[in-house]
């Protein structure tokens, strides 16, 4: 027997629900049976949600895709582009938030893009004074070196975007994260250009896509 939004308890019905107590009251299934407005053939609005809350969670909301939504049996494309959809403008309106960076495994997790790149990226992170994140850039791609990563590129943005200090990070594309001598260099000539701008070096990660090491941490500068 399918269970039929008029079937609920009026109270129970998810749009009653949600103009009565607000969207934080209802669960997953409820705001997508919302969003989604009716069922499809052999299936009411709520039992839909139900499945497509299954596979969300089962692909994971930043990886979903239209395909994933499609295998399932009787969500047309039309409802299936409305969750896509959905989910795409949450992440992008979430982004806009500012990330506060605490740790090393803060800028590892704000990299995720980059961990399975073949080439290595110089990345540099400019913060306000409660360290949240003001803009990620990228100021470099390929093989890195002391004469390529130059303190200009670094922080002419700081001063631009008012920074009070930066964080930098880059990744090796083999997996070995133990810096290397050029590593120390850069991160040596960076401290010293931050600290007659009056714009601190916080910390220079090296990652992969396994793990990661913190110069601040590990005492290297």
């Amino acid at each position: 027997m399918i269970m039929k939004i008029k079937d609920l308890a009026k109270i129970d019905r998810p749009r009653e629900k949600l103009e009565k107590y607000g969207p934080d009251k209802l669960t997953n299934s409820e705001l997508l049976a919302v969003l989604l407005g009716s069922g499809v053939k052999g299936l009411s609005v709520i039992e839909l949600s139900k499945r497509i809350e299954r596979v969300i969670e089962k692909n994971g909301a930043d990886k979903i895709s239209l395909g994933n939504l499609l295998k399932e049996k009787g969500l047309g494309k039309a409802k299936a582009m409305q969750v896509i959809a959905a989910l795409e403008i949450g992440k992008r309106l979430s982004s806009g938030q500012k990330s506060e960076i605490l740790s090393a495994e803060d800028v590892w997790k704000l990299c995720t893009d980059i961990h399975f790149s073949k080439k290595e990226h110089f990345i540099a992170f400019y913060l306000d004074t409660q360290n949240r994140l003001i803009e990620r850039q990228i100021i470099s791609i390929g093989t890195l070196n002391a004469s390529l990563v130059h303190p200009r590129e670094v922080f002419e943005p700081a001063v631009v975007l008012h920074a009070a200090s930066i964080i930098v990070a880059h990744n090796h594309p083999s997996g070995e994260i133990e810096p290397s001598d050029d590593d120390l260099a850069i991160t040596r000539r960076l401290e010293e250009a931050g600290r007659i701008l009056g714009i601190e070096l916080s910390d220079h990660v090296v990652f992969s896509s396994s793990g990661f090491i913190s110069f601040k941490d590990g005492n290297l500068f």
